[in-house]
């Protein structure tokens, strides 16, 4: 009798531990997911040809780097085209630019040039606004979409935005994009057929929808969770109080 007893009793504290078990596999499953879904995501719609966008990353940027949680923030480029249809022209730098589009004298350009270079420079930037060169921003949309794929969105993001800005490169050539994209680590021949097949261009569309639908006016424009939004190349500190607030809320 006592061991019949005794088996019943080693049969169930058998079965506890089996389900003590699967409980604690279960809780290591569903751990996983709570911990990727953890990660803030922040979606910045910009274009590499607006100055106060390169402006806003930077300062972004900073606020992020100071930021406890930074490492659990997931960063999302998004496209958006300031003078969408933009013919490149290589002859012109955008002080010309200014002076034909907005019907005022070169001088008046330069003087407007001149307070986005200013900003640049306290925010660490150098910009040479008389040797950028007019070009569609498109095609180096179509890249930084490629870059995301690589895992090297960010760093092309810089890139093109250093080339265009301080070296004065052409972001509509094919071969300078090129390029560049090598800089970073990505492959020459699927950089090439990349672009030259469009692969991206369908992407970069769908951003300039969203952001139609969403409502963007302007850029940098910076949509925290929690619909907390920043406009515009704001100071470190509003990037810094959007940061804590958007975290605290999750």
């Amino acid at each position: 009798m006592h061991s019949k007893w005794r088996f019943y009793s080693y049969l169930i504290l058998a079965l506890v531990a089996g389900l003590c078990v699967l409980s604690f596999k279960s809780g290591t499953k569903n751990a996983l997911p709570t911990k990727a879904a953890a990660r803030m995501k922040i979606e910045v719609w910009s274009d590499v040809v607006c100055p106060f966008c390169y402006i806003g990353k930077r300062r972004f940027e900073e606020a992020l780097a100071r930021f406890p949680h930074k490492d659990e923030v997931e960063v999302v480029w998004r496209s958006y085209e300031l003078t969408p249809g933009l013919k490149t022209d290589p002859t012109q730098n955008i002080n010309q630019f200014l002076a034909r589009h907005k019907g005022i004298s070169i001088s008046e350009a330069k003087e407007m040039s001149g307070y986005a270079t200013q900003m640049a420079a306290q925010t660490g930037l150098t910009y040479h606004f008389d040797k950028t060169v007019v070009a569609n921003s498109f095609r180096a949309h179509c890249l930084i979409h490629f870059a995301k794929s690589k895992g090297k969105q960010s760093v092309m993001k810089e890139r093109l935005f250093q080339a265009y800005f301080t070296e004065g490169r052409n972001i509509d050539d094919l071969a300078t994009l090129t390029e560049l994209a090598v800089s970073v680590g990505l492959q020459k021949g699927e950089v090439r057929k990349a672009l030259e097949n469009n692969a991206y261009a369908q992407a970069v569309q769908k951003d300039v929808a969203e952001a139609q639908r969403i409502g963007v006016e302007g850029v940098p424009h910076f949509v925290f969770p929690g619909g907390k939004i920043v406009s515009g190349a704001q100071d470190v500190a509003v990037f810094s109080k959007t940061l804590q607030a958007a975290w605290a809320a999750r």
